[in-house]
């Protein structure tokens, strides 16, 4: 095993170091432990493009017990009945001194401990310490989550760890049926760990979940929205999506997108909707866009099995769905509050499966009715909601013409735009009938067109001094001469209006 330690201490940070030495010194035993290993061998055991990971989170299991731990250390946290303290190590300036303004490594140090049975099939009844290693680690979930590595390099693999590694395969510690028992949510912990590491999961460990698939309704809406999450925000979710359905969790976590399975869209779609939708979320992973737009486009076509209808020549299998956003917008929601995620997500989510229809409708693509859409779902959301139109193309394996992708551009942008008006002067039409004495009428809508004017051609003459004195000028003036300068400085607004809007039109290669 010395093959795979040699470079391993270097990758380790002083901080955690830092604690596994003062373990040591004091006469304790101290290992790294679970994923942060796992990771380390992984980028030394694989190849770069397989194995390449830098461990999040650093663990440590000690023979040594909770109160010995807080004693050693500064400051500490320790608020389980786990027996975890979480152990804050200030980090060092590159000159080895600690930084006025502090900041802290957490490292998770756990005594080496049993646990009895697991009545809620969540938690321990009851944990007891122990002074051998060996008692920790088979209590783990999985192999490669299983080995353990000292200060001085010693890699400790009791359940054949690196050889999973090796083969790329998540296999449970012992009988996984004791190990899903234990804990239920192990098993959604194992489709995650094939969807993070890109590994398969072994027969044993697929059968026993498939056996034990209904211990996840023991299981809290929270918990399962942790590692719900983690799948879709993998490389690989749409593999995770599918790997709960093929083991028997999705009907238990989210039923409503098995509905899709077989459900024959026909017309423009190649795939049924439950195809169509795993492969626009897989186009979002592959974006690297953030969750909601994955959960967004796993979902825009939810509502469609509720809405299917047979169109008006059943020979030809063509099929309606009316709407079907809405629907899904109402299911969306449901869903994701029964799961427990956040309102803003929530309301992101189902804002956008509501509305990504629209630009599906060629028919409604106008400027007034871009403008429309993007006050309905926020000038913040409005690229996310062309995001989305991209996922639902791509789950049609259809490529969007160029074209047309380009004028949607060019429209949001022109929509986007700020208009050239009077309200971009410094003073408006209150300010002159209550510091200037201008009368409301024609005469001041002359005067605010004129001060424009003044400003398009100098920015800089956009102070409420210059233009307050420049506004005492032109009233002075008489209708017929004061009309002609707001007409001029009306037809000037309009006029770079136009330009604005070529020069949008220019940038993404569309015609007016």
């Amino acid at each position: 095993m010395e093959q795979y330690t040699q470079n391993l201490i270097q990758k380790i940070p002083k901080e955690v170091s830092h604690v596994t030495n003062t373990l040591e010194k004091a006469g304790f035993e101290a290992y790294l432990v679970g994923g942060c290993v796992r990771d380390l061998l992984m980028s030394q055991i694989l190849s770069k493009a397989e194995g390449e990971r830098e461990p999040k989170d650093w663990d440590i299991t000690t023979n040594a017990k909770p109160e010995e731990i807080i004693a050693m250390f500064e400051k500490t946290v320790y608020e389980n009945t786990f027996g975890t303290v979480a152990v804050m190590v200030p980090c060092e300036t590159q000159e080895g001194e600690v930084s006025q303004e502090t900041k802290y490594i957490q490292v998770e140090v756990t005594p080496y401990r049993t646990e009895a049975k697991y009545s809620d099939f969540r938690h321990p009844d009851e944990v007891k310490f122990s002074s051998k290693l060996e008692d920790d680690l088979k209590r783990r979930d999985f192999t490669v989550n299983a080995l353990a590595l000292s200060p001085k390099g010693q890699l400790v693999d009791l359940f054949e760890g690196i050889k999973d590694i090796k083969n790329k395969t998540l296999r449970s510690v012992g009988d996984p049926n004791d190990r899903f028992k234990e804990d239920a949510l192990r098993m959604l912990r194992a489709i995650r760990f094939a969807c993070q590491l890109n590994f398969s999961v072994s027969y044993e460990t697929t059968e026993s979940i498939l056996k034990n698939s209904e211990l996840i309704k023991k299981i809290s809406a929270e918990r399962i929205h942790d590692e719900l999450v983690k799948i879709i925000s993998s490389k690989n979710p749409a593999s995770g999506i599918m790997m709960l359905q093929k083991f028997g969790l999705l009907k238990n976590i989210i039923p409503e997108l098995e509905e899709g399975i077989g459900c024959d869209q026909s017309g423009e779609h190649f795939y049924d909707v439950w195809n169509h939708a795993l492969l626009a979320m897989q186009y979002a992973a592959d974006k690297d866009w953030p969750t909601e737009i994955r959960l967004a486009a796993l979902f825009h076509d939810i509502g469609k099995p509720k809405t299917r209808r047979v169109g008006t020549n059943p020979a030809k299998k063509m099929y309606t769905f009316y709407g079907h956003e809405v629907v899904g917008a109402r299911m969306s929601r449901k869903i994701m509050e029964r799961l427990k995620f956040p309102s803003k997500e929530i309301n992101l989510v189902e804002s956008l499966v509501r509305n990504h229809m629209f630009f599906s409708d060629t028919e409604k693509i106008t400027l007034s009715a871009v403008r429309r859409i993007i006050a309905k779902v926020g000038k913040e959301n409005i690229w996310l909601l062309m995001d989305i139109r991209a996922c639902d193309r791509a789950g049609m394996k259809k490529k969007e013409a160029p074209y047309r992708l380009r004028k949607y551009f060019a429209m949001i942008e022109e929509a986007l735009r700020d208009p050239i008006s009077v309200g971009q002067l410094k003073i408006n039409g209150e300010f002159m009938i209550k510091e200037l004495g201008i009368a409301p009428g024609p005469r001041m809508g002359w005067i605010l067109n004129a001060l424009l004017e003044e400003v398009l051609d100098a920015p800089e003459k956009n102070t409420v001094e210059h233009l307050s004195e420049l506004t005492k000028s032109l009233n002075m003036l008489g209708d017929a001469e004061l009309k002609t300068l707001g007409d001029r400085g009306k037809e000037k607004k309009e006029e770079l209006e136009e330009d604005e809007v070529a020069k949008l039109h220019q940038k993404h290669g569309v015609k007016k």
